[in-house]
């Protein structure tokens, strides 16, 4: 993994560009536990263990917004736009959890530059992104990122 670096003036240059993947995370389940805390979101399949042995995923899942939540420090790992005021997360766009992460599992984030708008004082990068969980075929999360560059 290495973080792709550009200066603000050369955003442009980013369209098309595949950014590679981050390290891999692991997901644990006092992350689960602490994001079922956050959202009130207790459902037993997230959050007893015991209980979710029994269920279709032999144990215990992230919620589908948790893992969809580390895009954001998946992200920071893949791009840093140099000689910018300000950086938000902007949005999403067609969001899907092909499949659920189980605790335990090991995920990181490819991404790729689909398109760049200039916008007034700005830009909006529009990102493919895939959080894939190791030894697995399908990906947790497919989602396309919409993040905005100020100078």
């Amino acid at each position: 993994m290495s973080t792709t670096e550009i200066e603000f003036a050369d955003i442009e240059n980013v369209k098309g560009r595949d950014l590679g993947f981050t390290e891999y995370r692991t997901v644990t389940q006092e992350q689960v536990d602490t994001f079922a805390d956050a959202t009130d979101d207790h459902q037993w399949i997230h959050t007893d263990p015991e209980r979710a042995k029994s269920s279709p995923f032999g144990g215990p899942i992230a919620h589908g917004f948790l893992t969809l939540s580390l895009a954001i420090p998946f992200w920071t790992e893949l791009l840093e736009v140099k000689g910018v005021a300000t950086k938000i997360n902007y949005g999403l766009d067609k969001v899907r959890f092909p499949a659920p992460v189980r605790v335990g599992a090991r995920i990181r984030m490819t991404a790729t530059v689909a398109d760049v708008v200039i916008l007034q004082g700005g830009v909006q990068l529009s990102v493919d992104q895939v959080i894939e969980i190791e030894g697995q075929p399908k990906p947790a999360v497919v989602a396309r990122g919409l993040y905005r560059f100020y100078a």
